[in-house]
This record gives C-alpha cells, sequence and structure tokens, in this order.
C-alpha cells in the first residue's frame, strides 16, 4: 500500500473519530441520550485506533497485537463484573492506567531519541511525563480513598501546601531546563521523580467530599498528558482526544466546585484554606424522631405527590432498584413520583444518575436541583436515601457553617420528611444535619436496601 494511500486512511479516521467524539459529548449533556452519546465515542474511537494502524511510523504489529489481547483480557472482566457502585473507584483506576501509559510512552520517547530530539519535542515529552505520573499515583491515592483502605479525612502537615508550590516550581524549572538541553536524562529522571510525588502529595490533603472534584481534575490531567502524547508521537487522533478530555474535565472540575460551594484552589492544592470542619460541628446533638418501617409505608399510602432524593448511602446499600420497586408500587398507586438529583451527590458527576439508569428509572422522572427545588414545599412526602449534605439547610441559613452557600435540594421545605441511614454518622462535611431534627422529618434507621424491600411489602401489605 502506498504511503499516500497510508496518509489517506488516517485523515480519514481522524475527521470521522473527532466528528463522533463531538457528538459523543454532545449526547451526555442530557440522561436520555448518554447512553447513546457513549456508544458514538466508543465507535469513535474504535476508528481512531484502527485509522492509527495506518500511520506511516508503524511498521510492525506484534506487541500492538499483545497489547489489544492483554487490554481486551483485563478490560472485559473489569466491564461485566464490577458493579455500578464502584464506578467511582473504577474510574479512579482507569485514570491510573490512562496517566502510567502516557507517562510509559514519553519515558520510550526521550530513551529513543535522546539529545537528538528537537526543544519542542523535548517540552511535549517532559509536560507529557509530568502529567502522566500526576495522574497516576494521584488517581491511586483517589482509589484508596474511595475503596475505604486511604482514611477519607484530609491527610496534612504543617507546610504541606508550601511544599507542594516548591515542587511544582522545581518541575516546571526542570521541564524548561530540558527544553533547553534535551536529552539530558539527570533532568528528565527527577522530573519523572517530582510528577510522582506531586500526585501523592497533592491528593492526600482532599477530604472524601472533594472526591468529584477530584475525579473531573485527574481526567483532565490525564487528557492533557495524552495530548501532549500526541504532539510527542506525531498522532493528530491523541491530540483531539486529549484536548478534549483535559477541557471538559477542567470545566466540569470548576462547575461542581461551584455546585459544591468549594474554592477550586481549595481542591486543586489539597488544604490550601480548608475548613476545620471539626470545630464546626460543635454544638449539641439533633433531637430526632424515629419512626418504623410500617409508620413510614402507612405515611407514603397517603401521599399525593412522593420526592425521592438518592445519595451515597443509596450507592453503599446498592439500593437502586429496591428504590425504583417502592416507586412503581406508589406510581400504580396514583401517586406523582419524581427523584431529585443533586450534582454532587454520590463520589462522582452523575453518581446517582448512573445508578438509577442501572436499575431502569424513567428518565422522565430525573429532575436536576433547578427544575425541581420549587416544586418541594408542594410535595407531600420527600424519601432521602442515604443524601446528607445535598440536603443540609445550613448551607442556606448559617453563615459560619463550612457549606454554606452551597446549592442544596430544599427537601427541608417539604409537607413531611423521610430519612433512610444507617446511624446518625455526619456526612462529607463533618458537621450534624439540621434536618434530621426538624418537626416534619422522622428518622428510618437501617440498611438502605433492607429498609426499602421492607416498606415495599409494608405498603403491599396494605393494598392486599
Amino acid at each position: 500500500m502506498s504511503p499516500e494511500l497510508h496518509n489517506l486512511i488516517y485523515r480519514s479516521a481522524l475527521l470521522i473519530a473527532s466528528f463522533l467524539f463531538l457528538v459523543g459529548l454532545r449526547g451526555l449533556s442530557r440522561p436520555e441520550t448518554a447512553r447513546r452519546g457513549t456508544h458514538y465515542a466508543a465507535v469513535g474511537m474504535l476508528i481512531g485506533v484502527l485509522g492509527t494502524l495506518f500511520h506511516h511510523d508503524i511498521v510492525q504489529y506484534q506487541w500492538i497485537l499483545g497489547g489489544v489481547v492483554l487490554g481486551t483480557v483485563v478490560g472485559v472482566p473489569m466491564g461485566l463484573w464490577i458493579p455500578m457502585t464502584k464506578m467511582p473507584e473504577r474510574i479512579a483506576l482507569s485514570h491510573a492506567f490512562g496517566g502510567l501509559a502516557v507517562a510509559t510512552v514519553g519515558v520510550a520517547e526521550f530513551l529513543h531519541e535522546g539529545a537528538a530530539m528537537s526543544r519542542i519535542a523535548a517540552g511535549a515529552v517532559s509536560f507529557e511525563v509530568l502529567m502522566g505520573a500526576i495522574t497516576f499515583t494521584g488517581s491511586l491515592v483517589a482509589f484508596g480513598k474511595l475503596q475505604g483502605f486511604i482514611t477519607g479525612k484530609p491527610l496534612t502537615f504543617p507546610g504541606n501546601n508550601a511544599l507542594n508550590f516548591i515542587l511544582i516550581g522545581v518541575a516546571f524549572v526542570a521541564l524548561g531546563l530540558l527544553v533547553r538541553t534535551p536529552g539530558d536524562i539527570t533532568i528528565f529522571l527527577v522530573i519523572c521523580g517530582l510528577a510522582l510525588v506531586l500526585g501523592l502529595l497533592l491528593v492526600l490533603p482532599i477530604g472524601g467530599a472533594d472526591m468529584p472534584v477530584v475525579i473531573c481534575l485527574l481526567n483532565a490531567y490525564a487528557g492533557l498528558a495524552a495530548s501532549a502524547s500526541g504532539f510527542v508521537l506525531d498522532n493528530d487522533v491523541l491530540i483531539i482526544c486529549g484536548a478534549l478530555d483535559g477541557g471538559s474535565g477542567i470545566l466540569l472540575a470548576l462547575i461542581m466546585s461551584k455546585a459544591m460551594n468549594r474554592s477550586f484552589g481549595n481542591v486543586l492544592f489539597g488544604a490550601f484554606g480548608a475548613v476545620d470542619a471539626t470545630a464546626a460541628a460543635g454544638g449539641s446533638a439533633v433531637a430526632v424522631r424515629e419512626a418504623s418501617v410500617e409508620d413510614a409505608a402507612e405515611l407514603l399510602k397517603i401521599a399525593g405527590s412522593v420526592i425521592f432524593v438518592p445519595g451515597y448511602g443509596m450507592a453503599v446499600g446498592q439500593a437502586q432498584h429496591a428504590v425504583r420497586d417502592l416507586a412503581n408500587l406508589l406510581t400504580a398507586n396514583g401517586t406523582r413520583v419524581k427523584y431529585a438529583i443533586h450534582p454532587v451527590a454520590g463520589r462522582m458527576p452523575g453518581h446517582m444518575n448512573v445508578l438509577l439508569a442501572e436499575a431502569n428509572v424513567p428518565y422522565d422522572q430525573l429532575y436536576e436541583l433547578e427544575a425541581i427545588n420549587d416544586e418541594f414545599p408542594q410535595t407531600d412526602v420527600v424519601v432521602v436515601v442515604g443524601a446528607n449534605d445535598v440536603v443540609h439547610p445550613a448551607a442556606r441559613t448559617t453563615p459560619s457553617s463550612p457549606i454554606y452557600g452551597m446549592p442544596i435540594l430544599n427537601a427541608d421545605a417539604a409537607k413531611a420528611v423521610l430519612v433512610l441511614k444507617r446511624g446518625m454518622s455526619v456526612g462529607f462535611a463533618g458537621i450534624e444535619n439540621e434536618l434530621f431534627g426538624l418537626p416534619q422529618t422522622q428518622m428510618v434507621f437501617g440498611d438502605a436496601k433492607a429498609t426499602l424491600t421492607k416498606m415495599a411489602a409494608a405498603f403491599k401489605g396494605g393494598h392486599g
């Protein structure tokens, strides 16, 4: 096959793949088109990979075939067997693999070219390795925090941020020196080491409450590293994919920070300006009214409208199917049922949407915060399933609260509130929830899945 035909196939695949990526991103903007958007993006990636195989620099396919086999052996079981409740952890692990992959490509390119590489190539390789290694170790820490074998509390030490700023400065000085003297192995190794350490130091000080934003940031880091890898390898698909990934990740992190009323600098640099949640949590315990499963079922029987507010507790209890089953019973009883989705409920952006879609909850019952907040005062019963900070009234009423100003779901405005929780533990913000002590609120303690199943049984028992 002639080089001209190779180039034509490669460029055509690039054009088609880029178009499908953009269409896929557009589809992800709405729940009802998200699945189709994912399929478009997946087909685009397949076309991009196949088109890249026609690049003129590829002359042997043995190692590529081995990588395809190994990736399939690892990827297919991960996709099939990891439950939807573990999606945040799986995404963090995928980011780690992605960061390691692009960093490895940068190392290989540096060792291959050495002093022969241009200054532009040296800069691209340095940036690729820097961002890739930060993504690798940072994502492993995020995975550990999400999985629970690393504490979700911020891990800090005196001078934490000062050290981070110094290391970032040293890393970029080293990057500049390598651009000036391409091929210097000592400087390159310094960049690699600093990047690996920075990934740890930047994510360890970040608390579990900020993990949704951290995941977005790590996604952006991986995208920027991939884009730099595209410049190194002269691969336009990588440049475009990486730029889309990096840009969308940063925008999403900014949006999530605003939704959580978090300073973006707080999340970007860990403990920078962090709030002392322990001090903010002072005061006496909230006095609550406990209800039995049967009491809750009786309340739901007479409700004309019900809004479910899912949270991380639903994910932990894998209760999304039980929520759907109870909602179906309510709908059959003539009750109007809706779901209120907070943008930062759970451990990753869209966490609740993913779980409810997996349980086949109709898309037209899912409402974002802005679309449903005005309906709470007219709602008979709100059922809070494992949510905490996203329904905390202090975000509106208490200027001294660490979550003051954070947009919340106005569950406290409803006529009655049922809160399903294992116990009275505080949310990620570390403060007691005033909603639990309001006169219209009743607490139903226990595992979310078991509680909802019993409530559905009690509901059917009264309608048999």
